[in-house]
């Protein structure tokens, strides 16, 4: 996966957050589970923000997570398709993980009281402009082979 600059794709995230009652946290996640960018509700504390360790771990469970979904989905799915999304409530809120293009997904961390809909509206809305900062990078033989 290629991208423009992590400070864009965070203000893109940042606009999320602004826009989507009780989204607190996004992050931007590669396929093997390192964070690419992330960004928390202007709202919060400091306290309340993702320090970088918190950002590493969520990075890593949306990964982990993303990874059982897929394996469920060749199992028992149709074929037609991976996953694009999936849901789970925890006490204290939800975290939400859609497909972001080629190798990577999007984390949001919402309030338990967000409506489902209106955050998955606005994570496929997001997912939309990202496509225009992500690609996945060309392999081609041969190249940084030694």
């Amino acid at each position: 996966m290629t991208s423009t600059d992590p400070a864009r794709l965070s203000w893109l995230l940042l606009g999320l957050l602004e826009r989507t009652a009780g989204a607190r946290h996004a992050v931007l996640v590669a396929a093997d589970g390192l964070p690419v960018c992330h960004a928390s509700h202007p709202r919060l504390t400091d306290a309340e923000r993702l320090g970088v360790d918190a950002v590493d771990r969520l990075a890593a469970v949306a990964a982990g997570f993303q990874g059982l979904a897929i394996a469920v989905s060749a199992e028992h799915g149709d074929g037609r398709a991976g996953v694009r999304r999936s849901m789970t409530e925890y006490g204290g809120g939800i975290l939400f993980l859609i497909e972001a293009g080629a190798g990577a997904h999007l984390a949001v961390l919402a309030e338990e009281d967000a409506d489902a809909g209106v955050v998955g509206f606005h994570l496929a809305e997001l997912v939309d402009q990202l496509a225009d900062h992500l690609t996945a990078a060309p392999r081609s033989p041969g190249v940084g082979v030694p």
